[in-house]
């Protein structure tokens, strides 16, 4: 939830003491509250831009409130109106739910019902806002890091200041994050952002490339210099001349060649393969890896001096359960994109779809978001089913679906706030207790109880 000072409500009730009681019980749930007495007038108020949720009574002179309700689905379809009234019947209820309204409260209610509606529906308008503005930002020319890496977790915005500290200086740069985070995303940023970015970025997926032509892919070879070789190769490396070349998985190279990059590093030069003459390099380095190299360096698989070579700025790239706030606006610009790119109609999730979507464990990170959202638009199934349906199939197909029971979304609730937390404060433990108010022994037993160790976060 936002601040209090993005929580706005406008109130319209011809009642005077009833209109002044709902928004004292409002303003003293931190509330900033508007109130009007009719609805022509608070009509006049609204616009797109409004941020907030509207409260207003059925039964009133010159317009009543199915009548504005009306006028506010022209104006945004999206703004939502929670009606109440002291005459209401099943018949009416069901004619404003129809209508758009997000909410139909009879009079005499419980505060706390009308505070619960009320937040529930904040929030829904909160994401509404945040993706139109995200959708303006996608719209513009003006290349912007917001474009390349959405989100408003406070780990992509760290993220996000830390490409652009970074992006101007030549050091090497390695990034980590697990498969599907997005490591080649922050790389091209690295590099668009950046004094090379009118240079080529060069990419090498090093799981990708065969042990036998590696070193042939990255330094090149001259005409004849083996079987094969009819013709001079440029290699990644001269190729990248200028630019940035990003070694992924480099974790994965092959340790003989591991000494040869080390050496085209250290002496800012290459040597095609039968060629005795070194090309000088003038490029900047950008590596990725999906484990802990230090680890592979204990176990004899990657060589620490060429860790510490590539390692002299350290970016981390937060898997998705760790950004569970951004699941909303990417899966609506991945399906926003998709629409777009088959010709398909956009649907908008409902409440039940999004609550799928936050309970989903997300192995795959955003590259399997991504596909969700993609057969999600192209599932020729009913709206409200679609979501679950293409959940169902990835589940028939392999994929881990997280349960919806109570308890599992619950369990999965607790682990993601101790996630945040942990991730917060960079694995200050006692940070973290006083944060949740929780006790030491408590804390720990959840820490273990769902595989969480402070050492990651750090």
């Amino acid at each position: 939830m936002k601040k209090n000072g993005d929580k706005h409500v406008l109130l319209i009730d011809d009642d005077a003491e009833m209109r002044g009681a709902t928004a004292q019980w409002l303003e003293l749930s931190g509330y900033a509250v508007r109130s009007f007495a009719d609805a022509r007038t608070a009509l006049a108020a609204l616009d797109r831009d409004f941020d907030g949720v509207v409260i207003s009574d059925v039964r009133m002179p010159k317009m009543d409130g199915m009548e504005f309700l009306s006028c506010v689905n022209v104006l945004d379809s999206d703004l939502p109106v929670v009606l109440i009234t002291a005459h209401g019947d099943v018949e009416m209820a069901v004619s404003a739910m129809r209508g758009g309204a997000y909410d139909f409260i009879e009079k005499p209610f419980e505060p706390d019902r009308l505070l619960d509606v009320v937040q529930r529906a904040l929030e829904k308008r909160h994401l509404v806002m945040e993706n139109r503005l995200l959708r303006r930002q996608l719209s513009g020319t003006e290349d912007r890091i917001e474009r390349r890496l959405i989100g408003n977790s406070d780990g992509i915005r760290r993220l996000r200041e830390e490409i652009l500290d970074i992006a101007a200086t030549d050091a090497p740069v390695l990034i980590m994050g697990e498969t599907g985070t997005g490591k080649e995303i922050v790389a091209r940023c690295l590099h668009e952002f950046g004094s090379r970015k009118d240079g080529r970025f060069v990419a090498v997926n090093c799981g990708a490339v065969p042990e036998t032509v590696f070193e042939s892919e990255l330094f090149g070879h001259e005409k004849g210099a083996f079987t094969g070789a009819e013709q001079r190769r440029i290699g990644r490396f001269e190729y990248a001349q200028g630019g940035s070349l990003f070694l992924d998985e480099i974790g994965s190279m092959p340790l003989p060649l591991q000494v040869k990059v080390l050496r085209a590093l250290q002496e800012r030069e290459i040597v095609r393969i039968g060629s005795n003459e070194p090309q000088a390099l003038d490029l900047r380095l950008i590596c990725a890896a999906n484990h802990d190299l230090l680890a592979e360096c204990a176990a004899g698989h990657f060589r620490e001096d060429l860790y510490y070579r590539i390692n002299v700025v350290e970016l981390r790239v937060p898997p998705l359960r760790e950004r569970s706030e951004d699941i909303p606006l990417l899966f609506d610009y991945f399906s926003s994109r998709a629409a777009v790119d088959y010709g398909r109609p956009e649907i908008a999730l409902s409440s039940r779809d999004l609550g799928l979507l936050l309970a989903h464990d997300w192995p795959g990170n955003v590259r399997e978001l991504k596909n969700i959202a993609e057969r999600y638009v192209l599932s020729s199934l009913p709206p409200e089913q679609r979501l679950e349906g293409v959940l169902q199939q990835l589940k028939k197909g392999g994929a881990i679906v997280a349960a919806t029971s109570l308890q599992e979304q619950l369990r999965q609730h607790e682990r993601l706030l101790l996630e945040q937390s942990l991730t917060r404060w960079h694995g200050d433990v006692q940070a973290v207790m006083d944060e949740l108010d929780l006790p030491r022994r408590t804390l720990n037993e959840k820490m273990s109880r769902h595989g969480l160790d402070r050492k990651n976060y750090l």
